[in-house]
């Protein structure tokens, strides 16, 4: 039996993570300070004999003394609307996180799986992306509190791997989602879906034209365990699903799956906005042996079936 600090733990990601862990045999520590997290996503774990829960920030680590085997890094909040809410927490929450993280993890000689984003690549200038390419990103912008802080935790992975040997590894996390995405987070798949249930207006930033792919939590939950237990840890990692959805189709789309009689509006794009993302999986696919099995009309079924019943 590994045990296993998941920080994060009770997010939308981090929840998932905790119960796939527990369901193969490890105890799992899960730390979050409830932020973007919720005590729901995790009550089911409560009674739970191979599940501690703790309330703690990632960046005052200073009373955590576990004996651990792996670290899973995901303590950060990564919509828009959460994470530019208070931009110096975020950014400290990458960084100092990041660096308590890899502390202990020096200290137990334990491995570590850093949650990064395609929001390094920024607006990107090459697509789809690959691992190779350095982004475009906008240092001193409204989202830059998130990505430069994601940059920075990349670097000092790397850093700590160089220079004190720290088995780290890092996934580049395109976008996600799944049951348990918070209803209120602001992030295109549940946003669209609430107001689709609701009967409102979807909310389209521009004109609908910009595009992104969508991945079901459980493929992406399968990719950090196997870059965890594969021997992956000299280069970042692109987990995310290579099909490739304007926002209005996705928004047309889960339109027809609610049977909504909703209308769409469109306001002004947000700063920094990328028109592109879509990730290059060849690397995935040839080391981990790892690509996503559950396709768009599957998940969206399953994340509707969700918000139809907590809202």
């Amino acid at each position: 039996m590994k045990r296993i600090l998941v920080t994060g733990g009770a997010g939308f990601l981090g929840s998932h993570l905790c119960d796939a862990l527990i369901a193969r045999g490890d105890f799992v520590i899960c730390l979050d300070n409830l932020y973007t997290g919720s005590k729901n996503n995790i009550s089911h774990l409560e009674e739970n004999e191979h599940f501690n829960f703790i309330d703690a920030d990632v960046t005052a680590l200073d009373g955590l003394d576990a004996d651990i085997d792996e670290i899973y890094n995901l303590a950060c909040p990564a919509s828009p609307i959460h994470y530019q809410h208070n931009p110096v927490k975020t950014i400290k929450t990458s960084v100092l996180g990041a660096i308590n993280i890899l502390e202990l993890a020096n200290k137990y000689n334990a491995k570590v799986l850093q949650a990064s984003t395609s929001e390094i690549y920024g607006d990107p200038l090459e697509h789809p992306q690959k691992e190779s390419y350095w982004g475009n990103v906008n240092p001193i912008g409204v989202r830059s509190c998130y990505d430069e802080g994601k940059r920075c935790a990349e670097t000092l992975c790397i850093d700590y791997q160089r220079q004190f040997g720290v088995d780290t590894r890092i996934v580049r996390i395109f976008n996600t989602y799944g049951p348990r995405m918070n209803k209120d987070d602001g992030r295109v798949v549940s946003n669209f879906i609430v107001q689709a249930i609701k009967g409102e207006n979807l909310t389209i930033f521009g004109d609908g034209g910009q595009t992104r792919s969508f991945c079901y939590y459980s493929d992406l939950i399968d990719g950090f365990i196997k870059t965890m237990d594969t021997d992956q840890s000299k280069t970042p990692i692109n987990l995310g699903n290579p099909r490739e959805f304007t926002i209005l189709e996705l928004a047309e789309l889960i339109m027809k799956k609610v049977n909504s009689k909703s209308s769409i509006s469109f306001n002004d794009l947000p700063s920094d906005d990328p028109k592109q993302r879509r990730p290059d999986i060849s690397y995935a696919v040839s080391k981990l042996n790892w690509r996503p099995s559950i396709d768009i009309e599957e998940g969206l079924d399953a994340t509707i079936n969700y918000f139809k019943s907590i809202l």
